[in-house]
């Protein structure tokens, strides 16, 4: 019986698309600073790559704002900044960014793996085997709700400052000035917006970037574990360029009306709702999903892939391997 066990296992790794497949997992290491490590790698990744693109976000934060102007595409976008305001325009925000998107990466990064393993653990293998995109998508959602309460009020000070060069001369001043003038109210204006974006972005990322290493591994007809890092490293890199563009799409028009609604007077007065009902109505639907796609998709697949690149990267050199599904009976 242990033969023919051990045969069926040698024969289900090698047979395309059972890449993930592995012995029992050992619980044992997916302590406290298991979870710590990956909340640290996920803060780490997602602040060197948003803080890095920032000069995209500021030309397809103002494409949004201001279609009338920059109508010139990416690259006639970042002419206008550079031509008007100089090159340093292009970094507005900067601060505001890499703070918010450290704290944002270190719950959505370190919650995915949190309440993925956990899922597992309370599933079982076996269930957990047959219910991953599940797991994924349910992880991948309450990481990301948790971690938008704590970037939203960045997330807004970025977007005044952005759209008002002049609000504030950083990220400290621009708090101060929001909390004094609007309230707590005016940190969390874009908050539904934030959720409608980030949540569908966050699901997608993960499981599209999962079923295409999945696939590419299938092809070559290898396990992570019979290929170099490098090897490893450029699938990470190749399939999060995908998952970033998929994700860049589905969460755009949200994406539209965050920037909107978070220009003062945007959507005129009344509740957060009937503000953004008003700007959808007033942008129309097609803009709504069109407008600032192109500079948005270049940016998200890049940052997408930079995360997953970086984030294995840091988990190994903190000594730590991110958890996979596996087949309990294989």
């Amino acid at each position: 019986k242990s033969s023919f066990k051990a045969t069926r296992r040698f024969a289900t790794m090698n047979t395309p698309g059972a890449v993930l497949l592995a012995p029992s997992t050992n619980w044992d290491k997916y302590d406290a600073m298991y979870y710590l490590k990956g909340a640290a790698a996920g803060g780490i990744c997602c602040s060197i790559t948003h803080g890095a693109l920032t000069p995209v976000d500021v030309v397809k934060t103002r494409v949004q704002l201001d279609p009338a102007k920059y109508n010139t595409g990416l690259i006639g976008g970042f002419r206008t900044i550079i031509a008007e305001e100089g090159a340093m325009a292009l970094t507005t925000g900067l601060g505001a960014t890499a703070a918010g998107y450290f704290v944002q990466g270190w719950f959505k990064f370190g919650g995915v793996e949190f309440f993925k393993v956990n899922a597992v653990k309370f599933l079982g293998e076996e269930k957990a085997w047959d219910n991953k995109t599940g797991i994924y998508i349910a992880s991948a959602a309450g990481a990301e709700f948790i971690a938008d309460i704590f970037l939203c009020p960045l997330e807004a000070v970025r977007i005044r400052s952005v759209s008002d060069p002049e609000f504030c001369s950083g990220l400290a001043d621009g708090f101060a000035k929001m909390a004094r003038t609007e309230g707590i109210g005016g940190f969390y204006a874009g908050l539904l917006p934030i959720l409608a974006k980030q949540i569908p972005y966050t699901c997608a990322k993960f499981v599209v970037q999962g079923s295409v290493a999945d696939g590419i591994y299938a092809s070559m007809g290898k396990t992570p574990a019979e290929l170099s890092s490098g090897t490893n490293l450029g699938i990470s890199l190749s399939s999060g360029v995908i998952a970033g563009v998929a994700s860049a799409i589905i969460s755009h028009p949200a994406d539209t009306l965050l920037s909107k609604v978070n220009k003062k007077g945007a959507g005129g007065t009344g509740s957060m709702l009937s503000r953004l009902a008003n700007i959808a109505k007033e942008i129309g639907f097609v803009k709504l999903c069109t407008v600032g796609l192109a500079p948005r998709c270049v940016m998200i697949g890049t940052l997408t892939a930079g995360q997953f690149g970086i984030f294995d990267t840091v988990m190994g050199a903190l000594g730590a391997s991110k958890f996979h599904f596996h087949n309990p009976n294989a």
